[in-house]
């Protein structure tokens, strides 16, 4: 069941938060970044020599590829640079508002869908407590957050009509030389890639853990509709609060508790209720004539 399978990639999702929160103190974002995602496509392309695997590596698989990291690399750099000016709880939450820009991209405006997001968004309100002051971290995570939700779209059309293995393949490899280039902007030193184990764990959940989710995701959108993905997805800062929580002794009231229950209440009504579906699977041909 895909919707199990993304709400299970959420715990993996979550952990990220503490995982890339305490490896944070020893090296800068971008460097992080780059070591994430270069471990990622190391143990990818490792399984797909393995398995003897070929990629496809067509004109339409490389636009296709290139589009989606250009949303995700986009997403991934303002979110980060937006932690410089603004704080984690009102990162998470506008961060989370991809639940509100993947329907109105798609045009998918149903009741259900608006219910159950508004009560996964009142409810990551009252986990987290953004301050009600925006600044410019505040606007740059939006732009984040819209990007995300760019990604998102990109992922449920691409995945059904191209091979999504290769276009995930292709997409840890662009990001992962994105990153490359992107780190110099904020030069590393060699202490920062000294490997503590507070590093190597950090790397480990987010650069094998998290890329094994994002296969996962990869997989559900050839069968979810976007905006579904995007609210199962609204549980992560639940989850990454309770994993603060109690491996990190970080505070969770009753408040936090009952935001939390609000989270993952409009995550599993938007699951069970039918309602705005994906477009039906097309045929390659169809996608090619369309454009990207």
């Amino acid at each position: 069941m895909p919707q199990f399978a993304l709400l299970l990639t959420t715990f993996v999702w979550g952990a990220t938060f503490p995982a890339t929160k305490a490896a944070l103190e020893q090296i800068s974002p971008l460097s992080f970044l780059f070591l994430r995602f270069l471990l990622g496509s190391l143990v990818v392309f490792g399984v797909l020599l393995l398995m003897r695997r070929r990629l496809t590596c067509d004109a339409y698989m490389v636009r296709a590829s290139a589009i989606a990291t250009a949303w995700l690399f986009l997403g991934y750099v303002l979110q980060t640079v937006g932690l410089r000016y603004t704080t984690a709880s009102n990162s998470a939450f506008i961060t989370v508002l991809y639940v509100v820009f993947v329907p109105l991209y798609l045009r998918r405006l149903g009741v259900h869908t608006w219910v159950s997001n508004g009560i996964a968004l009142l409810g990551l309100w009252l986990l987290v407590r953004p301050t009600a002051s925006a600044n410019l971290g505040d606007l740059l995570t939006m732009g984040s957050a819209a990007a995300f939700a760019a990604h998102m779209v990109c992922l449920e059309r691409y995945t059904r009509v191209a091979d999504p293995v290769s276009l995930f393949a292709w997409q840890l490899l662009l990001m992962t030389l994105a990153m490359l280039g992107a780190m110099w902007w904020e030069p590393p030193t060699l202490a920062m890639f000294e490997p503590s184990r507070v590093l190597v764990v950090g790397l480990v959940v987010t650069g094998v853990l998290a890329t094994g989710a994002f296969a996962v995701q990869m997989w559900a959108q050839r069968l979810l509709p976007a905006q579904q993905v995007a609210l199962l997805f609204a549980a992560e800062p639940a989850v990454a609060a309770w994993l603060a929580w109690y491996f990190l002794g970080e505070n969770l009231d009753a408040q936090g508790w009952f935001g939390s229950a609000m989270i993952l209440g409009g995550v599993l009504l938007g699951s069970w209720v039918t309602g705005e579906s994906s477009p039906a699977h097309q045929g390659p041909s169809t996608a090619r004539s369309e454009g990207g």
